[in-house]
This record gives structure tokens, C-alpha cells and sequence, in this order.
């Protein structure tokens, strides 16, 4: 079984927002030019694109992907080691715009995600994310049962 775990966009909220706009302007164009067949091309990719993680559970790998346009995965498969380890980390994404050339606006987003060490407790990438440090807990028992590795305290 492959579980799929979306972690964030891309390019942020403010990258996909605008992205979702140039998509459809581009669309519109269309009508007036193929031209805006490039500008609603260039929209999907910033919209669209997200940032994936891929747990295959049967064959023990895994693959950290972006997804290009929103379906098309571009990432390789990393088989598991038996000395690699899951861990809990706090994480903190920060994106700031500016609205009307000087006021900024600030988004913070907090999570606590599940992260893949390598044997040597080297920090590799993001598996899973949870809004709560306990819930993050639970998770990182059922997912170090499937996989077969040692969580690190």
C-alpha cells in the first residue's frame, strides 16, 4: 500500500493565490490571444504544484516529491535501511507579502512533522505533518510498527 502525504504548496499561500490568478487571466487572454495560453500555463505550475511525501509499505521505500502541476510526481524512491530512525520535529514556515507596495503580511504556519534520519541521525526529510505534539506521537508509533524502524527520543 502507498500512503500519500501532501505537506504543503510549493510556492506558499501568496505564490498559490497568485498563481490561481494568472491561471485564469491566462485563460480570459486565451480568448483574445494564444499568448495567454503561456500565462495560464505559468498559473497552474505556481498554483498547482504541491510538495508530497510517498510511503511505500510494502516494498519498505520512500519518496520526497514535488508535484509538478499537481499530478506529476517528480521525486526518486529511497529504499529504507534497517539503521535509519523516525523522529518528531517542531516546524515553522513563515511567508510575507506586501499589499500595496509596503505593508507587510505575515503568515506563520506551525506544525509538528515526522522526519526520516538516516543511520548516522542525520536530518533527511518531512514524512508526515500534525497540528498537536500528541497526536505527532501516535503517529510516529503506528508509522515506526509499518516500517520497521526505531524512533528517535
Amino acid at each position: 500500500m502507498i500512503i500519500n502525504n501532501k505537506l504543503e504548496k510549493a510556492f506558499g499561500p501568496f505564490g498559490s493565490s497568485a498563481g490561481f490568478f494568472l491561471f485564469l487571466g491566462g485563460i480570459l487572454a486565451t480568448y483574445f490571444s494564444l499568448s495567454g495560453l503561456v500565462i495560464a500555463l505559468v498559473g497552474a505550475f505556481v498554483s498547482f504544484t504541491t510538495t508530497t511525501t510517498f510511503i511505500d509499505t510494502e516494498n519498505k521505500r520512500i519518496k520526497h516529491s514535488n508535484n509538478i502541476f499537481g499530478f506529476i510526481p517528480v521525486g526518486k524512491w529511497i529504499s529504507l535501511n534497517p539503521g535509519m530512525k523516525l523522529g518528531l520535529r517542531k516546524s515553522h514556515l513563515g511567508y510575507r507579502a506586501y499589499t500595496r507596495g509596503t505593508q507587510p503580511v505575515d503568515i506563520h504556519y506551525n506544525d509538528i512533522r515526522i522526519f526520516l534520519f538516516s543511520s548516522d541521525n542525520k536530518q533527511l526529510f518531512p514524512l508526515k505533518k500534525f497540528t498537536s505534539y500528541e497526536s505527532g506521537k501516535a503517529g510516529i508509533k503506528e508509522l515506526g510498527l509499518i516500517l520497521e524502524l526505531n524512533i528517535l527520543e
